[in-house]
């Protein structure tokens, strides 16, 4: 989300624009459309998720607070490959439903780097014990959330040709 001197700037998608929408990952905008709903009239977005084609209508006005954004710059796709790679992490020594939850925020927030940090943690964890089957499964989502937008925002042979990167997308 871009700010200008404190004030938070609503994105603004055109029919075709890839954008993501927290927790469901990378979609495309295939209309927008005036509705009218108790005497307003409101504009919304029609969002189809490419992985799993569901159609999601944000109100435009709505944006922000649902967390709609566009998919990450080049710049931004290096931070995220950068967190990736970071191997000597503290990982938590709590329970497995704690972490789950803690993680879980993490993923509903749709910042592409708290998703980064949840799948490299997930990486971590696994080589040094058996993760638990809502861990596996959160593992596959953080991954599938991230790959499609990092290989949106990079060419996929940047991604293929970082042995840590293609080790955790198992490209």
């Amino acid at each position: 989300m871009a700010e200008v001197k404190g004030q938070n700037v609503m994105p603004v998608f055109k029919v075709g624009d890839a954008a993501v929408y927290p927790g469901h990952g990378v979609g495309r905008v295939i209309s927008v459309e005036a509705k009218e709903i108790m005497g307003s009239k409101l504009e919304f977005y029609n969002v189809q998720i490419l992985e799993t084609g569901m159609k999601i209508m944000v109100p435009k006005n709505n944006v922000n607070s649902v967390g709609l954004r566009p998919i990450i710059s080049k710049d931004e796709a290096g931070k995220v490959m950068d967190i990736l790679k970071v191997k000597e992490i503290k990982v938590d020594n709590q329970t497995w439903n704690r972490r789950y939850r803690e993680y879980m925020e993490k993923i509903k927030t749709g910042s592409v780097y708290e998703i980064a940090e949840v799948l490299r943690d997930l990486f971590v964890l696994k080589v040094d014990k058996e993760l638990s089957f809502g861990e596996r499964k959160m593992l596959d989502t953080a991954r599938g959330l991230l790959l499609k937008e990092l290989s949106l925002a990079v060419d996929e042979q940047e991604l293929k040709s970082q042995e840590e990167i293609k080790q955790i997308f198992n490209l």
